[in-house]
């Protein structure tokens, strides 16, 4: 069973930023690096949206409103996927989700709130 754990959110002024990162456990890491990583975001009263991901390999996309200003990685020796968010916006405020899929299986953390405030 993959379980995910974010941590790094917290309160932050415009034009801050912030790390997050989702440590993986119940998976080895020769298993780990094979899965693609995701991170999403729910914003009050909005749906979940995709944010960034990240490949097996190392690719990466992107969500239009975050392009230029966050960047995913992987650690895979740790078993560990970050977001580095730079420039924050008021609207980037959300609770912040790690993924991943195993098959038919999804995988979610229990979120990481970050607030974009002055």
């Amino acid at each position: 069973q993959v379980q995910l754990v974010e941590s790094g959110g917290g309160l932050v002024q415009p034009g801050g930023s912030l790390r997050l990162s989702c440590a993986a456990s119940g998976i080895s890491g020769i298993i780990f690096r094979l899965y693609a990583m995701d991170w999403y975001r729910q914003a009050p009263g909005k749906q979940r949206d995709l944010v960034a991901g990240i490949s097996s390999g190392g690719s990466t996309n992107y969500a239009d409103s975050v392009k230029g200003r966050f960047t995913v990685s992987r650690e895979n020796a740790k078993n560990t996927v970050y977001l580095q968010m730079n420039s924050l916006k008021p609207n980037d405020t959300a609770i912040y989700y790690c993924h991943t899929k195993g098959g038919i299986l999804h995988y979610w953390g229990q979120g990481t709130q970050v607030t974009v405030s002055s």
